[in-house]
């Protein structure tokens, strides 16, 4: 009996291991199989549901009479099963363009069931920091893994399509004016591209169905005890479309008007947050999904390799410049400094174009050249 035990313990996790990587190839951005993200699905799925999640194997987006084929179950338990999985963030379950419902599997991280896990109002209990303290623990050993393979990470990096995209802020904090835009007049640009929206105004201003969360990176930080350093703001992940709708009636978020939505991305511009949208597939050319307003102690990109879509960065105008510092310290990418004339000057390829230091700028010496560009930010090699 103790030798059956054994073996039915063995296949368990077995499968287990199976799902992991189901899980894993879903999109996003994968993590290495280990131990630790075994684990984090352990906490999220139960035993009965495993060949659930396995049916999602070979086709990650079925229909209904599709899921019920794959995983051989009868339209009610398929029903049941991706209505309780959807709760933990694992199914997407919205209708498509044609009005049919799509399920569809989740991927672990950009987007999927790390943000929905704490997107929702913390409860602060003993399985929110427990899987938080596994979230940490795969961070730190993905950054062991990528710090060991720089080189490796560094090939990799320069064929990864943008995680996010900069919407910069266009408003001077201290005049109210709005931010310099310089155009290249001599760019040619061909007459037929369709730019992604450039003001959070116009992005709001594109949906109807709007909601907004908490920030899953800042609710991480709290659940482990470092809070956020820059802004006590938590609810102001937001939503658009379909994934309003899908987060809305899971209990991640509640439905919000145009104009909270307004007013709650104003409120981060004051704190300084950066303005980064998110695309289906990381499709720029598609419609926003969500906008997220990152600092840059939480967030999950920061410090970390990662690829922006941008189509700014930033300019200082020496002759206004009074040297104060406030965008050296407030620099998203740390893409500023202070020069030898003690005033600042923009360094690097890593500045993102969000506007945050033109933004805080009291002199409004700081403006943004348009300049559509890919972002790709490795930290340095570690000595």
């Amino acid at each position: 009996m103790k030798i059956n035990g054994m073996i039915e313990l063995t296949e368990v996790l077995d499968k287990y291991k199976k799902v992991t990587q189901v899980i894993n190839s879903a999109g996003g951005t994968p993590y290495s199989i280990s131990e630790t993200l075994i684990s984090i699905v352990q906490h999220l799925i139960t035993e009965e549901d495993l060949d659930f999640i396995l049916a999602f194997e070979k086709q990650k987006s079925q229909t209904l009479e599709q899921l019920k084929a794959s995983s051989g179950l009868s339209e009610e338990v398929v029903l049941k099963k991706a209505e309780k999985l959807a709760k933990k963030g694992l199914i997407f379950n919205q209708p498509n363009r044609k009005g049919v419902t799509v399920f569809k599997l989740m991927p672990f991280i950009n987007v999927g069931v790390f943000e929905y896990t704490f997107m929702k109002k913390l409860e602060y209990t003993d399985e929110e920091k427990k899987l938080a303290d596994l979230y940490a623990k795969l961070g730190k050993e993905s950054r062991e893994r990528w710090v060991s393979n720089y080189d490796i990470v560094y090939s990799y990096l320069e064929k990864m399509q943008p995680i996010d995209r900069t919407i910069p802020i266009t408003e001077n904090k201290e005049t109210g004016e709005e931010i310099n835009i310089i155009v290249d007049e001599e760019l040619e640009v061909p007459e037929q591209k369709i730019l992604p929206t450039q003001k959070v105004e116009e992005l709001v201003e594109k949906f109807d169905e709007i909601a907004v969360g908490h920030c899953f990176c800042r609710h991480h930080k709290d659940l482990l005890g470092d809070s956020c350093k820059q802004t006590d703001i938590r609810e102001n992940c937001i939503t658009f479309g379909k994934s309003a709708r899908y987060t809305s009636e899971q209990g991640f978020s509640r439905l919000i008007s145009k104009d909270e939505a307004l007013k709650i991305l104003k409120e981060a511009e004051q704190d300084g947050l950066v303005h980064k949208a998110y695309h289906p597939k990381f499709d720029i050319k598609r419609d926003e999904t969500s906008i997220c307003n990152c600092c840059s102690c939480c967030c999950g990109q920061s410090g970390n390799p990662t690829v922006n879509a941008s189509f700014y960065f930033a300019q200082v105008n020496q002759d206004l410049c009074v040297g104060c510092g406030t965008c050296v310290e407030k620099c998203h990418t740390g893409s500023m400094q202070l020069n030898e004339d003690g005033k600042a000057e923009r360094i690097g390829e890593y500045c993102i174009g969000c506007g945050v230091c033109a933004h805080l700028c009291p002199e409004n010496a700081i403006s943004l050249v348009e300049d559509e560009r890919i972002v790709r930010i490795l930290p340095p090699r570690p000595t």
